[in-house]
């Protein structure tokens, strides 16, 4: 049995932090549509708003954060967006205590929450990859992964159980103290954060804002790695509404069959993530991402099938099974070879970039779709997204840009060539100049000898 690698007491506190807010945010997942629903009477419309206006609204208002974070110290900014979204969803069960909650504070609150998450996932990337090591950060980022996969399995359900139970609000009010507890673990990680001054500007200027996005589209490696994951991940979160409709509406699954052939699933994520790292010592980083990115693109077709029954529920789990295990894999690999391309003082921006496109990207999509299948139906417009996920992987890197490091481990030097007669150094220089001075002084005393 391997022993576990250690990376540290701080990123032992970092990744607790990180697993806490994590399990909140699972725990509520779905709470905002379902509050809305049951305690707010909202209709499809409303609900589907809330969905898309929340990530796309809050997309834009994060585009000035990510320059913004990238001159801060890194770790103050996380506590900060982790307080920000603690009194933000505190704000609703306080309102529906009141009897004053409304579909506009939900709104408001989701807007909140998604620019928090985007400065927060901006600095947390920055900070990462100056507290791990080079090497060590395949590592961390697969454990930040096996732990998204496990409270992706375990929250959803333990939810559900707990909205039955205590109410509405309830996994809100969870939630929100999982952000109070992570700030609290930043907090504990201790030492002291070097801060970066700016040296181009004193203030942000309105080309700034445009950085992140700059430094991806012209950077050889990023450039296809982010239409690639954009795509892959705008047209999966598209279809999800649509293939809740199929089963529970026009197949008649039962809601804990369809959580259950979307919750089983995760352990694939949890399998892929632990053997990622084995993957990459064994065929290398960007041959692993290339494999796995591209394998993660031939199942989500699988989906349009759907038949009623036990044999739809054993479908939609193989299938899902298959796609999570390739993320679980792609996933880790994927965030430390971005690290790993993005200069130090440009991760911020890039990763702020990256999530502030991505969230547009799937509320204009999850939109677009929804009009698709409404035009066709659900399995028609999950079919089309199938296809197009196929042709992603030609939008992979084809070829690696890693930067060679060195090895962590101290390599016993080569020994030297030996020297050529025809090419051997001038006397007292170069690294033969030790033989011929012994060469030269045995000549010598030959020489001392014969006249002796």
């Amino acid at each position: 049995m391997v022993a576990r690698q250690s990376l540290g007491r701080q990123f032992g506190w970092l990744w607790a932090a990180y697993a806490v807010s994590a399990s909140g945010t699972w725990f509520a997942f779905g709470a905002f549509p379902l509050i809305a629903i049951l305690v707010l009477h909202s209709g499809p419309t409303e609900v589907s708003v809330l969905a898309a206006a929340g990530l796309a609204v809050g997309a834009v208002v994060a585009v000035p954060l990510g320059p913004w974070v990238e001159f801060r110290r890194k770790r103050p900014v996380m506590v900060a967006m982790d307080l920000t979204r603690f009194a933000a969803l505190m704000s609703v069960p306080a309102a529906f205590a009141l009897g004053w909650l409304t579909f506009v504070q939900l709104l408001v609150v989701s807007v909140i929450v998604a620019a928090a998450n985007i400065a927060f996932t901006a600095a947390s990337g920055a900070y990462v990859k100056a507290l791990v090591r080079p090497q060590d950060l395949l590592v961390a980022n697969g454990r930040f992964e096996s732990t998204t996969w496990t409270v992706t399995a375990l929250g959803p359900p333990l939810g559900g159980v707990a909205i039955g139970l205590f109410g509405p609000v309830t996994t809100v009010v969870a939630d929100a103290v999982s952000y109070l507890l992570s700030a609290a673990g930043i907090r504990a990680i201790g030492g002291r954060e070097p801060h970066r001054a700016r040296t181009d500007a004193p203030r942000l200027r309105a080309g700034d804002l445009v950085d992140g996005w700059r430094y991806i589209l012209t950077h050889p490696a990023l450039r296809p790695l982010f239409f690639n994951t954009i795509a892959v991940n705008g047209l999966i979160m598209a279809t999800s509404p649509l293939l809740a409709v199929l089963m529970l509406g026009h197949l008649g699954f039962a809601p804990w069959q369809y959580g259950l052939a979307f919750g089983a699933p995760c352990i694939g994520g949890l399998i892929g993530s632990r053997l990622a790292r084995r993957l990459v010592a064994r065929s290398g980083q960007h041959k692993v991402m290339l494999t796995a990115g591209a394998l993660r693109a031939c199942w989500s077709l699988g989906l349009a099938f759907i038949r009623p029954g036990a044999a739809g529920i054993v479908l939609v789990i193989a299938v899902q099974l298959g796609l999570v295990t390739c993320m679980g894999v792609f996933n880790p690999v994927f965030a430390t070879y971005r690290l790993d391309q993005t200069a130090t003082d440009r991760v911020a921006r890039t990763l702020s970039a990256w999530s502030v496109t991505s969230n547009v990207t799937v509320a204009a999509m999850t939109v677009l779709w929804g009009l698709l299948a409404s035009i066709t139906s659900p399995r028609t417009a999950i079919a089309i997204a199938g296809l197009l996920i196929l042709s992603t992987p030609l939008l992979l890197p084809r070829h690696d840009h890693t930067p060679h490091r060195r090895s962590p481990h101290p390599v016993d030097p080569a020994p030297a060539p030996p020297t050529r007669p025809h090419a051997t150094p001038r006397a007292g220089t170069g690294p033969g100049a030790t033989s011929t001075r012994h060469q030269r002084h045995a000549r010598q005393q030959l020489r001392a000898r014969a006249e002796r």
